[in-house]
């Protein structure tokens, strides 16, 4: 994969969407957590995981390279909708999906509204719980909290968001990615059946967000999922143990292949609803 390649964009509902593509093979959609960026997150997955799939990384609206101005806030239902007409722009039909964190939460609501559309589903460090996803987001995304206790951080975000966003726009971000985690929708364990797709739920044993017994009822309820505790990693369990999350998810994507396989060859119809329910 080349070094430090650009950016392309695809127009995709109403959004002008930023993302990176590499790779030959199957479609995989990677969705990144708040605040980050595609290619921060999966800097650890990408080199290997281009070697078996066409990988498709965009930026979430008001993140990175895809202008959004988040004043006008954050809603998981227009992320749902955002990754739908992403994934027509592309032509992609079906496809592999998997998302981290807030890209979990956006790829879990897809899988309940679409599953026609997946081969396969990865979900790190998410679960329909708000607590202590709630708790936690209030203090990490503090913007004074931020720029008092952790002014490297702050200066990553200010390099990330704002040469396209515009100056400080990673001060208005994060109050939005707060507002919208306060906002998550509920769900039931009757919408969690409707994700019919094979899946894969990761979580790290010491993440801060989403306790390993969320995690564990969460593959319990969804209708074909398996749990992959990652030992001695927090929330970015796939960047404090790569080595151990890319053979976790290359285990589940080889035991799952016939499924996938049959999977791909569905005739998917676009989603006429619009909105996300």
């Amino acid at each position: 994969m080349e070094s430090a390649p650009r950016s392309k964009h695809i127009a995709a509902n109403g959004l002008s969407v930023a993302f990176h593509a590499a790779g030959s093979g199957a479609p995989l959609v990677m969705l990144h957590g708040a605040s980050s960026a595609g290619r921060d997150d999966f800097a650890a997955q990408l080199p290997l995981f281009v070697k078996a799939f066409r990988c498709y990384v965009p930026d979430a609206r008001g993140h990175a390279g895809t202008r959004w101005d988040p004043a006008a806030g954050l809603r998981y239902g227009d992320l749902v909708v955002d990754l739908d007409a992403f994934a027509d722009a592309c032509n992609l039909g079906t496809f592999h999906l998997l998302g981290f964190s807030m890209g979990a939460a956006t790829a879990l609501l897809y899988a309940m509204r679409r599953p026609e559309r997946l081969r396969t589903l990865v979900l790190v460090g998410t679960s329909p719980e708000p607590e202590p996803r709630r708790h936690v987001i209030r203090h990490l995304a503090d913007v004074a909290r931020i720029e008092a206790q952790n002014p490297a951080w702050a200066g990553e975000l200010a390099r990330r968001h704002d040469p396209v966003q515009g100056a400080g726009a990673w001060r208005r971000l994060m109050p939005a990615i707060i507002a919208m985690v306060e906002r998550q929708p509920v769900v039931s364990p009757a919408d969690l059946r409707r994700a019919e797709v094979p899946a894969l739920v990761v979580v790290g044993d010491r993440d801060p967000f989403v306790p390993v017994p969320q995690a564990w009822q969460l593959a319990r309820q969804l209708p074909d999922a398996r749990l992959a505790v990652i030992p001695d990693a927090g929330h970015e369990a796939m960047a404090a143990q790569p080595g151990i999350f890319n053979e976790a998810c290359a285990a589940f994507w080889r035991s799952t292949q016939a499924m996938a396989a049959a999977r791909a060859g569905r005739v998917v119809a676009r989603d006429p609803g619009g909105a996300a329910r």
